[in-house]
């Protein structure tokens, strides 16, 4: 994945500088071992980093997986089902609550990994590896325990006086050392005597702490307590019957003992049994991954058998996957009854709404696309893929003052979405007016973290010829705000 090259290149040009601070420093004592019930490693406000600093250095990484790496999964359904379960669990969680952002990496690996300042990537293999929504979660609750414990900071060590590049640059090798250890060598390779991979994965009482606190979130979030010591063991059963280049990336990343197993096993005996359904919307995010991850005609035969079969564990998940794969081997028409089949069965989900319009357009029919899509909104007015999706059929149409209308109210009340920003930066490209364009694009990369790629789009609007006194006016105080914006950040970044 490019991600993880990129991540390699910025290790090594910012890292021999930090290596060399490191070289004259103590490594971190190892903690004894730990009592059953385990107390947190210390307080969090003994990292170095503040908050603020932790998340520009999040943000920072996030910035370029967004724009430079291709592998990144921006399906809002996927994004969405993530994120609302991320919120269940923080909300769960011990402790003040904390903003997560959770995105998908497209990666048949399983694997998952925490940044700085609340960021989690999730790799779609292992939504696809899980039997039930808990082992989902209890992952999640694992790494969110890394950030609400500033694990990744705390393990750099760092020095009060080292410079945001090369914090960014010591994150970057810490992601790599998690989530590709084969790449991360490169990056230690330059390191002085190698002193510094010590520094590159969570030490093993971190991980402890991360279990303790991530199983407490989990039972605390109404999850099986069982899932995390049944998903670990899974993994490592698994790891025994591959090929040692094949080990699961979750068990390189984070090693699985059998103590960590025992723990995780004699923890959730102490809490009464709960047996729970796992959603709907878990079972078709699932099976559209499995659908879209296989060769298309693979994945039609795999879901047309469990069908005809009956082997499955969710049948309108297994129906949806087929429908997703049909859409894939272009045969909408196939697709489309297999959408009959679940209405029908009383099945009603956004996602289904979504895959029907798909599966109107690619029929022809772009009426019955948007009647599907708007009626979808009307009984889930709260969900945006639904929203995205309506934008998008109009955009493709060239009915762009609807795109417009239909943004008037979503802006007002996600002021912060950026894919709202985008759509309507795209249906004023198409009115062909190049001010507002440039204007709307400016606040999409502002909420992407992009200051210079906001201010060169107002820049671009300043010169774009087609505004009127009041637009340019509010146009150059908004470059003026950014700019002092990007000037304070720049010095910041100089003091630290």
């Amino acid at each position: 994945m490019r991600i993880f090259a990129w991540l390699l290149a910025a290790s090594i040009a910012f890292l021999p500088r930090a290596f060399a601070q490191y070289s004259s420093m103590p490594m971190t004592a190892q903690l004894p071992p730990m009592p059953a019930q385990l107390p947190d490693l210390g307080d969090a406000s003994g990292s170095d980093l503040s908050l603020k600093t932790e998340r520009k250095i999040g943000e920072s990484i996030m910035r370029d997986i967004r724009f430079r790496e291709p592998s990144y999964h921006d399906d809002p359904e996927v994004t969405e089902y993530l994120n609302g379960l991320g919120a269940r669990l923080s909300n769960a969680g011990a402790g003040p609550h904390r903003d997560f952002e959770l995105f998908a990496i497209r990666d048949a690996t399983i694997n998952a990994f925490a940044l700085p300042g609340g960021f989690i990537g999730v790799h779609t293999g292992l939504i696809s590896a899980t039997d039930n929504e808990s082992e989902i979660a209890s992952v999640l609750g694992h790494e969110m325990a890394h950030v609400t414990q500033h694990h990744i900071a705390r393990q750099i060590g760092i020095e009060k006086q080292m410079q945001l590049p090369v914090m960014i640059a010591l994150a970057a090798a810490i992601l790599l050392a998690r989530s590709r250890p084969d790449l991360a060598s490169g990056a230690t390779a330059v390191a002085q005597g190698g002193a510094i991979q010590t520094q590159l994965s969570f030490s093993r009482d971190f991980e402890r702490e991360a279990d303790r606190i991530g199983f407490q979130t989990l039972a605390g979030a109404g999850f099986d307590a069982r899932a995390m010591g049944t998903f670990f063991e899974k993994l490592q059963r698994s790891s025994r019957i591959m090929d040692s280049g094949s080990v699961p990336g979750y068990l390189r990343s984070h090693p699985v003992t059998s103590e960590r197993i025992s723990d995780a096993q004699n923890r959730a005996e102490s809490m009464p049994y709960r047996q729970r359904a796992d959603p709907l919307e878990y079972h078709l995010v699932r099976a559209k991954l499995r659908a879209e991850a296989a060769d298309a005609q693979e994945a039609v035969k795999t879901f047309t058998d469990a069908v005809s079969d009956r082997r499955f564990a969710n049948e309108p998940g297994a129906r949806y996957g087929l429908a997703v794969a049909l859409l894939r081997t272009k045969e909408p028409r196939r697709a489309d009854a297999e959408i009959a089949r679940l209405r029908t069965n009383g099945i009603s989900s956004p996602m289904v709404d979504t895959l029907a319009a798909r599966v109107r357009l690619e029929l022809g029919d772009q009426a019955g696309a948007l009647a599907i899509l708007k009626a979808a909104l009307v009984r889930f007015p709260h969900r945006r893929p639904i929203l995205y999706a309506i934008l998008g059929t109009l955009q493709e149409q060239g009915r762009f003052d609807e795109v417009l209308a239909t943004l008037a109210e979503p802006l007002r009340l996600y002021p912060r979405d950026p894919k709202l920003h985008e759509a309507r930066a795209r249906a004023y490209a198409g009115q062909g007016k190049r001010l507002l364009q440039h204007q709307a694009q400016a606040e999409f990369y502002i909420l992407q973290g992009s200051l210079r790629a906001a201010i060169e789009q107002l820049q671009f609007a300043q010169t774009s010829g087609d505004g009127n006194f009041y637009d340019l006016s509010v146009v150059d105080a908004r470059l003026k705000e950014l700019r002092a914006e990007h000037a304070r950040e720049l010095q910041d970044a100089k003091k630290r």
